[in-house]
């Protein structure tokens, strides 16, 4: 549903509304009947009756709702609708909000926890409905009873004393406010974590508080313009937020599709925009994986065991059925010597069945895991530095995913023989003993062999340049040296080298009739191994723009990455001059020798299209959230985009791309390179580049994908635009499946494929901060979570007319938008 009818819809909604005077309390002698509203202090709420729907239905709520949005943010008699519009609000001298229809009846009344004279009722500019005495305490509020709204400073939990939950639940439909499937809670079952419901079953675990955020979940990760407040005490569990900018108009919804989603207003576009949604991925379904499992949303398949264990049912594993889990490849037996192993970069599992310990330290922690027979893991809890926290568990371990640098450590109790030597203080000081010596005769070893190697290259300088550097995964060909690329200090990759007569051998010396194509490195040929193995080689041209900078590039990056959307580096080849990369070689070619093409692109029916479309989405993901390194492409484009023997996609080039660590999304270059036509407007016309960059490029893949035509070059007679403009204005007019390529017409999935459009356009929007991020895009395209409305695509106008644009909102810094675009667009 568009914004605009959900704007005319909620002021239809609201229409019989009378707004009554500024007051914001409700005296104790003048009953809140229908019709009639009170307003906090500083306008932000009202308070007063309303219906949901239209027709005939004449359903009445008391309810609270931001006063210019008209966005309802809690419901008190949200089980027992009034039928008429006689109710009204009573506030008694007791200090009890009473809810009464026309016939005198109660259908909701608050329960204060005692009595006072001169008792006050207020609705706050926080939004919070109280009953207060004279000192301002408060003897009952609306926040100790919310519905499917969370705002600021209400507090989801648990009063460990008297039982008392606080939790969200969905309506169960737009027009009915009545508790529905989902809910949102806390447990505080062994250490205390947050759970997102369907009925009674996990739908999605928050994970264990690390002293900054849950798990470091993606999904709920604090944000400079709010903060997360965690306590957790003998008496109370709570989570709740602040908003460090009072401008801010923010809230969280438990939606009624089971999405948990934290959304701010936005003043220009009239709606509510998604800052954060869980589940965020198939790796934040809860149990994905099952026991000893590890989920990776950027891997197909995206289940695998922990190292050291081993499917349950490898036949069930194998299939796709996870359910089974893991199991250690050899058994527990507390008779036995047991070691731990560690872990890094994970989502710390189920934590319902553990025992924590604050002011534990992790040899402590370890010592205490060891005594326990029933004991199988430890770990530090508190990422901060700032306490000692030991978490134990005692049941096997349930909801891991793998986040890389982001994740925490666990260690994991295992049978001695498959830790090997150990990690005690005692055998670390003999290992000691041993390899210090060795390592001092090491270097002076080194230091002689440097010294001869000197003296030998100024005798003999042609026989170093015969020294051919390459590293190969081809069988019978490999050489027993490695070819060694320093990275940093502390991170070498050590690459086997190959022969360079066996890549002359293999592509018959180069032979034009091995060609298989020529891009910006250089020409590529097809090779045959000895042992029938095909391989691709891709030859650095002498006249190339590309040079020694983009070859060790795509040598590092390439090396380091294993994703099955990406195409896998074989080996390389160093002599003199030549530089040469071995793929695997891909018998159906790159994308592009199909997509435009009249014949080929035939072959391409929807089933293959949209499995092409997904399969870039999970490289991406890989390259962005998954891998080792967040790697940014820069160069994505049909021509660098591979399909093997099964039309499974697998980006390659890495010439170009860009790593960050840590935190960093993007940065800024006076080199722009990549291919125009498929480069976003804020790095085309600034230099400006992150992993929205790539969103970008992504988006204008899957529209050319659709389409069978290429943006850059597009032509239309009524009009200049290229074809991101043409499918914007085909799209706004519902006319969109008229672009579609003529054998995607027949598909019975024209559903499927105009939802390909829209999240293509979402992609391709000009300002980065309003594309979706790679995990959004392989959820949007793998379920059916609502899409919300794109904006204008980049270069939508003319480059001439952008160019001109200095202030615009291309520039990354200066754009308002959602970093998850899954906006639910509802009644509320």
């Amino acid at each position: 549903m568009k914004a605009i009818n959900i704007h005319f819809f909620l002021s239809s909604i609201f229409s019989v509304l009378i707004l009554s005077s500024a007051a914001d309390t409700i005296p104790t002698d003048q009953p809140l009947t229908d019709g009639n509203t009170i307003i906090s202090s500083g306008g932000k709420f009202e308070l007063g009756f309303f219906s949901l729907g239209t027709g005939t239905s004449r359903k009445r709520y008391l309810g609270i709702w931001f006063n210019n949005i008209q966005t309802v943010v809690w419901v008190a008699n949200r089980d027992n609708p009034l039928n008429d519009t006689d109710g009204m609000l009573n506030f008694t001298r007791q200090g009890n909000l009473t809810l009464l229809n026309g016939s005198g009846r109660v259908i909701w009344s608050s329960s204060a926890i005692r009595s006072v004279q001169n008792p006050i009722a207020q609705l706050l500019d926080s939004g919070n409905l109280v009953v207060r005495d004279a000192s301002k305490n408060y003897l009952w509020q609306s926040f100790d009873y919310p519905g499917d709204t969370a705002l600021p400073g209400v507090k989801v939990g648990i009063d460990l004393k008297t039982g008392f939950r606080r939790s969200l639940w969905s309506w169960k439909s737009r027009t009915d406010p009545s508790k529905g499937e989902f809910s949102f809670i806390f447990d505080p079952q062994g250490f205390p974590q947050p759970f997102l419901m369907n009925g009674t079953v996990e739908r999605f675990r928050g994970g264990a508080w690390n002293g900054q955020s849950f798990a470091n979940s993606p999904s709920l990760l604090p944000s400079p313009a709010y903060k997360y407040i965690f306590v957790f005490d003998p008496e109370k569990v709570y989570f709740t937020y602040e908003l460090t900018d009072s401008s801010i108009i923010a809230r969280v919804v438990m939606q009624l599709n089971g999405f948990l989603e934290f959304s701010i207003w936005n003043n220009q576009t009239q709606n509510w925009d998604a800052f954060g949604s869980a589940p965020a991925d198939n790796c934040d379904i809860y149990g994905q994986c099952h026991t000893y499992g590890l989920c990776n949303s950027g891997n197909s398949p995206i289940c695998r065991c922990l190292d050291k264990f081993e499917p349950k049912d490898p036949t069930d594993w194998a299939r796709g059925n996870w359910s089974g889990g893991c199991v250690r490849k050899v058994p527990l037996n507390c008779q036995k010597k047991v070691k731990f192993f560690k872990y890094s970069g994970i989502k710390l599992p189920d934590t319902r069945f553990s025992w924590y310990g604050q002011g534990v330290t992790l040899n402590a922690c370890e010592e205490l895991c060891l005594r326990n027979c029933s004991c199988v893991a430890y770990a530090n809890l508190d990422i901060t530095g700032t306490n000692g926290s030991c978490l134990l568990w005692f049941d096997e371990l349930m909801d891991i995913r793998e986040f890389g640098a982001s994740g925490q450590d666990i260690y994991i109790k295992l049978d001695s023989s498959e830790i090997g030597t150990g990690n005690s203080s005692r055998e670390k000081l003999k290992i000691l003993r041993i390899s210090l010596p060795l390592a001092a005769l090491s270097l002076l070893s080194a230091l002689c062999l440097i010294l001869y190697m000197r003296r030998k290259k100024k005798k003999k300088k042609e026989e170093e340049d015969q020294n051919q550097q390459c590293f190969s995964e081809g069988r019978g060909t490999r050489s027993s040296e490695m070819f060694r690329i320093n990275e940093s200090k502390d991170d070498d990759l050590d690459l086997p080298l190959f022969d360079f007569a066996t890549i002359l051998e293999a592509t018959s010396n180069f032979s034009l009739n091995n060609k298989l194509g020529e891009g910006g490195f250089g020409p590529v040929y097809k090779g045959i191994l000895k042992d029938g193995q095909e391989i691709a080689v891709k030859r650095l041209s002498r006249y190339s723009a590309q040079g020694t900078d983009e070859f060790m590039n795509e040598v590092i990056f390439i090396a380091k990455l294993q994703h099955r959307n990406l195409v896998k580096l074989l080996g390389c080849c160093i002599q003199a001059e030549e530089k040469m990369l071995i793929y695997e070689y891909m018998p159906n070619k790159s994308l592009d020798w199909f997509l435009f093409d009249r014949d080929r692109s035939s072959l391409l029916d929807w089933t293959k299209c949209i499995h092409i479309i997904n399969g870039i989405a999970r490289g991406l993901l890989y390259l962005h959230q998954d891998s080792r390194l967040r790697i940014i492409h820069r160069d994505l484009k049909p021509s660098n985009v591979l399909l093997d023997i099964d039309m499974n996609p697998k980006i390659s080039d890495f010439g170009m791309a860009r790593s960050f660590g840590g935190n960093e999304t993007g940065a800024m270059t006076t080199r722009v390179v990549g291919t125009y036509g498929y480069m976003s407007p804020e790095y085309a016309e600034e230099g400006i580049f992150s992993v929205k960059s790539d969103v970008f490029s992504f988006g204008v893949l899957v529209l050319e994908i659709l389409s069978g035509k290429r943006n850059r070059g597009f032509f239309h007679p009524d009009h200049h635009h290229n074809l991101l403009g043409h499918v914007w204005i085909l799209f706004n007019e519902g006319r969109v499946l008229e672009l579609i390529n003529a054998h995607l017409r027949e598909s019975r999935n024209l559903s499927e494929v105009q939802r390909s459009f829209h999240v293509g356009l979402l992609c391709v929007q000009q300002c980065p901060d309003d594309r979706p991020s790679m995990s959004s895009v392989v959820l949007m395209l793998s379920s059916d979570v609502p899409l919300p409305s794109p904006k204008d695509p980049g270069f939508f106008t003319s480059r001439s007319r952008f160019a001109e644009t200095d202030s615009s909102s291309s520039k990354l810094g200066e754009c308002s938008g959602n970093e998850i675009s899954m906006t639910l667009l509802d009644a509320r």
